[in-house]
């Protein structure tokens, strides 16, 4: 008996050191990516700088709302924080291949990406809204498109809306699909055609900084969208999403995140502080 007994407690022994391990071992591997992150002391996050206010080039400069995030994003993690400039249809599938922790972009939150990837918190309106010439007075509301040439970004979820929107107008719109929104507004302000679909915060941006060339028309139509950043959709992203949402959460409380809604939208956006539900 006196020797089972040591045999007993010597197996349960083993098992608890087991799943101690096993216990230790998960958990490593949930915070690998941002464990890594720290160890490097670089975050790395993939983008395009065709994408103002959030990414953009000036004087050859990288500047846009995204910098300014991440600068605060790297302060908090206490690591510095690297761009990668790229065309957009590769940038989802460099995060895929591990070439960069996170896509800044951002990226419109819906149904379809968060069943492939990881999407922070979201960070700013994603809603779709018409951009014209400012000298125009044939559009004045969404529905003034019926008709004529709009232009949109090729794969976004804006571009999506834009055309479930004008499924529905009498003489349907003429849509044509841009790689690069900065040659949608070229050909806009050309009179090649005639209002871009993009998000609010997008047009509100481009309007501003040529008011006398582009206008912005009110409301945005289709369904209530947001914007997010994104990781890939495993284990060892998961840590890292949920220390950008902490920090996200402690500039909305602290003010951070509306001073630089302000300073790149024009105006303060109400964020929610969980995901909300995303029926598009």
């Amino acid at each position: 008996m006196k020797s089972f007994s040591i045999f007993k407690r010597g197996a349960l022994s083993l098992c608890a050191c087991a799943v101690t391990l096993a216990t230790l071992t998960v958990t490593a591997h949930a915070e690998d990516l941002l464990a890594k992150v720290k160890h490097d002391g670089v975050l790395t996050i993939g983008t395009e700088m065709q994408f103002a206010p959030f990414d953009f080039l000036q004087n050859g400069q990288h500047e846009g709302f995204n910098k300014d995030f991440f600068n605060e994003v790297g302060k908090e993690l206490g690591v510095k924080v690297k761009f990668l400039d790229l065309p957009w249809p590769s940038v989802l599938p460099g995060l895929e291949a591990g070439k960069f922790e996170l896509v800044g972009g951002p990226v419109t939150i819906t149904k379809a990406r968060m069943a492939r990837y990881a999407f922070t918190l979201p960070i700013a309106d994603a809603t779709t809204a018409l951009l014209k010439r400012a000298d125009d007075k044939s559009i004045n509301k969404p529905q003034d498109i019926a008709g004529k040439p709009v232009g949109g970004g090729k794969g976004s979820a804006q571009l999506a809306q834009l055309q479930a929107y004008v499924a529905h107008l009498p003489g349907k719109a003429d849509i044509r699909e841009y790689i690069d929104n900065n040659q949608a507004y070229a050909d806009l302000a050309a009179g090649r055609i005639d209002a871009v679909g993009n998000s609010l915060p997008n047009l509100a941006y481009v309007a501003k900084q040529r008011p006398k060339v582009f206008a912005v028309v009110l409301p945005t139509f289709g369904a209530k969208t947001y914007f997010g950043f994104v990781g890939r959709k495993d284990a060892d992203s998961r840590a890292l999403i949920d220390a950008v949402d902490k920090i996200i959460i402690e500039m909305d409380k602290d003010g951070r995140m509306a001073a630089l809604q302000k300073k790149w939208f024009g105006l303060a956006m109400d964020m929610p502080q969980t995901m909300p539900a995303i029926n598009f």
